[in-house]
């Protein structure tokens, strides 16, 4: 019971400690934090997987990239869509993130996800290589975010989509008319929008 208590206190001061942190740089989620993550909001339902995964008008064959995948929230799920008919990366600059997705895949003997250990804006992405890229409640923990943003330009084919979702509960939100501003700057055309104060999912195309 003690220790029970202990490793929650630890956890609590740690998250805690996170969000003061990332209110003042660009930090991303640490892996061992991921648990606090995996748990889909109700309160936030533009944000939650089934919604993000529901709106990207998958077809078999596509290959979608879950940029700053985490410890596959999203990623699982889109591998699942489908029937499994479609290919996915899960990129992350942390690789005890990747691993974490790599065991869960393992366990539910998913088999059509590749993995990516790289930071946005390293160059890491082909080009002309996705269909569809998810960039879910990452794009404040990007210190470079104009870079990171042409590089997911360039990896999308003509006609891609990127897939923004943003929620007031993560320290990292990014307000809509930012968001837009910076999609449009590199290229993109916005082409969807859902959402309301609490969360938002919104699309920019390749054209």
């Amino acid at each position: 019971m003690i220790w029970g208590l202990s490793i929650l206190g630890v956890g609590v001061f740690s998250f805690v400690l996170w969000r003061f942190l990332s209110k003042r740089y660009s930090l991303p989620m640490p892996s061992c934090l991921s648990c606090m993550i995996e748990v889909e909001n109700p309160f936030a339902r533009f944000a939650r997987s089934d919604f993000v995964v529901s709106r990207l008008d998958l077809r078999p064959g596509m290959v979608v990239l879950d940029a700053g995948c985490g410890s596959g929230r999203l990623t699982l799920p889109l591998a699942r869509a489908l029937s499994g008919s479609i290919k996915v990366t899960a990129m992350d600059l942390q690789r005890r993130m990747v691993d974490k997705v790599k065991d869960k895949a393992s366990c539910e003997g998913v088999k059509n996800i590749s993995y990516v250990v790289a930071g946005l804006g390293e160059r890491a992405l082909p080009e002309g290589r996705f269909d569809r890229v998810v960039l879910s409640q990452v794009l404040g923990e990007i210190p470079r975010r104009r870079e990171a943003m042409e590089e997911i330009f360039k990896s999308l084919r003509p006609g891609g989509i990127l897939s923004i979702t943003e929620t007031v509960f993560d320290p990292h939100y990014q307000g809509l008319s930012s968001v837009v501003g910076l999609a449009r700057r590199v290229g993109f055309k916005a082409k969807s929008r859902w959402g309301d104060r609490l969360a938002y999912t919104c699309h920019f195309e390749k054209t």
